[in-house]
């Protein structure tokens, strides 16, 4: 198991750049798949991006491709996203998520944090 907290949300202006960071506690941090999912007030919940335990295999949801990066280090326990070229569209509650393969569905979920991008 493991639980994931996420950090670096704030308020920025369109065209700017933000990174998260989701900090994993738990064994085996490099055998999960990890990931990130946004919610917007009044929208479903998307898939952003994720990698998988050697972060070699990338996935990027298409509103982000391209100006959106996921890392990982595992020595840290801590995966990034870095967001760049934002948009207002980017606005949501950005959730680290985390399962352990590659394989099933997301088994854990942290709390959120919130990215607001002003036009």
């Amino acid at each position: 198991q493991v639980q994931l907290v996420e950090s670096g949300g704030g308020l920025v202006q369109a065209g700017g750049s933000l990174r998260l960071s989701c900090a994993a506690s738990g064994r085996a941090f490099s055998r999960y798949t990890m990931g990130w999912f946004r919610q917007a007030p009044g929208k479903e919940r998307e898939f952003v991006a994720a990698n998988t335990w050697s972060g070699g295999s990338t996935y990027f949801a298409d509103s982000v491709k391209g100006r959106y990066t996921i890392s990982r280090d595992n020595a840290k326990n801590t995966v990034y996203l870095q967001m760049n070229n934002l948009e207002p569209e980017d606005t949501a509650v950005y959730y680290c998520v985390a399962k352990l393969g590659q394989y099933g569905s997301w088994n854990y979920w942290g709390q959120g944090t919130q990215v607001t991008v002003s036009s």
